[in-house]
């Protein structure tokens, strides 16, 4: 079995990307590791490089900043990284910037890979999320987070990247039929300092918004202010071992009381059901589960 990892980045740190920590978490999995490396403002490019294995190959991109609609340029960025991974690799393992796999579902995807590898019926691999914000110590907990996606694809010159990149279908776009495996994506695009947080939503937004929209959102954002959050609960477990140099140089501080639930009644009815049978009314799903 053969296994390609993909991502692509821009401007990492100057928008505080975990990129490296990301590519590390997964890298073991993987015997090659493709990243598109799009045209930055910051030494992007010789971070990716510092990595220190012979598994990564990266490939430079300009991104087309002139898409302006729905992420779409992520979706495009995410494609030129998928394009390049070897042919005959029988899987492609994507991971974002801002996530990180920890280290003990290591074991639980290579089995689920070795599995499904020659399953005809099976495009891919769904994983559960958790979703940081504010700090390393809060976890969101109401429907606004999703709660699986698709991170893992059948190699075969079939799927792209739907949307903004958030997951995948086929060329002719249908939904994939994924296997949901017992592993968990961490996802730390919601834990930055304030100021850095203020300057990646006040300008990253441009891939999905108007310039008027944009300039009103630059008047407003400041510094981010983290208290507005509708919902979370206390992270309880262990974060990978990669995220820990990352996690000691945190200079800011976010308190919140978890006890504070900014929800709807239809909202807390809906998550009262969740709770109760893990079942989550309405749930927006990109796949079809096998």
């Amino acid at each position: 079995m053969k296994v390609s990892g993909f991502s692509f980045i821009r401007n990492a740190i100057k928008y505080d990307y975990p990129i490296v920590e990301a590519i590390q978490s997964i890298l073991p999995l993987c015997d090659e590791f493709v990243v598109a490396v799009g045209q930055s403002e910051d030494q992007t490019l010789d971070l990716i490089r510092s990595i220190p294995s012979d598994k990564i190959r990266i490939i430079e991109t300009v991104w087309d900043d002139s898409l302006r609609q729905g992420g779409r340029v992520l979706a495009l960025e995410t494609d030129k990284a998928l394009a390049a991974v070897a042919p005959d690799s029988d899987w492609a393992f994507y991971i974002q910037g801002d996530e990180v796999l920890h280290e003990k579902y290591l074991p639980v995807v290579q089995e689920a890979m070795a599995r499904y590898k020659d399953d005809p019926d099976v495009d891919g691999l769904l994983f559960h999320y958790l979703h940081f914000y504010g700090s390393y110590r809060y976890v969101g907990d109401s429907r606004r987070w999703y709660r699986r996606e698709i991170r893992i694809v059948r190699n075969n010159g079939n799927v792209a990247a739907y949307r903004d990149a958030q997951g995948f279908r086929t060329r002719d776009n249908r939904k994939l039929t994924v296997k949901l495996i017992e592993a968990t994506m961490y996802h730390y695009g919601w834990v930055k300092p304030p100021d850095k947080q203020a300057d990646k939503q006040s300008n990253f937004g441009r891939y999905w918004h108007n310039d008027e929209h944009m300039a009103r959102t630059r008047r407003e954002l400041q510094a981010f202010d983290y208290s507005g959050v509708d919902s979370l609960a206390l992270f309880d477990g262990t974060h990978p071992a990669v995220m820990q140099a990352r996690i000691d140089r945190v200079n800011w501080q976010f308190d919140f009381d978890i006890r504070q639930k900014k929800l709807s009644a239809k909202n807390r009815f809906l998550k009262w059901i969740e709770n109760l049978t893990g079942w989550r009314v309405g749930e927006y799903r990109n796949y079809k589960l096998l």
